[in-house]
């Protein structure tokens, strides 16, 4: 019989496991970009990313409450998500490092909102900030996709707690 609890029972399962398990589930990897009010560039590795909805065109993206660029991402009107093609492992593995310039050595070019776009990248969404929700430890944020294009390559795929071009290679 179906329980009629309208809260969820406590896990049987800690933390370790929990993320193992979810591990076993292959993302893509993408980049996620903005600007702040100086002026500089602000960039993170997310796997979190995926579609929401055609029309209006959505999609999202979770950042930890404790990340260090969620108030950079929390309080622009737009960002662009990077979905890194697979031979651009080095660029999840640099915008996933704390206290780094992640930019430096990173080619890019400008949205029209003025973002970085990363050169070789399999796609990329100019997104508004749509909405944000606050959910467990994270923060969902929901874009509307103002411009989006697509440069047709495998893409990078974290899988396991690895990198690994899609395909599994």
């Amino acid at each position: 019989m179906p329980s009629s609890t309208s809260q969820a029972l406590a896990p049987e399962f800690d933390t370790a496991h929990f993320r193992q398990a979810l591990s076993q589930f292959a993302t893509g990897v993408t980049v996620i970009t903005t600007r702040v009010d100086n002026g500089a560039f602000v960039g993170l590795t997310a796997s979190s990313f995926n579609s929401v909805s055609l029309s209006p065109p959505l999609v999202l993206w979770s950042l930890s409450n404790e990340a260090s660029t969620l108030s950079a991402f929390t309080d622009n009107s737009h960002y662009v998500i990077n979905v890194l093609s697979a031979s651009q492992a080095h660029l999840a593995e640099q915008f996933a490092r704390r206290g780094a310039n992640r930019f430096q050595g990173v080619e890019f070019t400008l949205s029209r909102t003025g973002l970085p776009i990363l050169k070789g990248v399999s796609a990329w969404f100019e997104c508004h900030n749509r909405s944000r929700y606050p959910e467990g430890d994270h923060v969902i944020f929901v874009g509307e996709v103002e411009q989006c294009d697509v440069t047709p390559q495998p893409g990078l795929v974290f899988h396991g707690g690895r990198l690994m071009e899609s395909g599994g290679r």
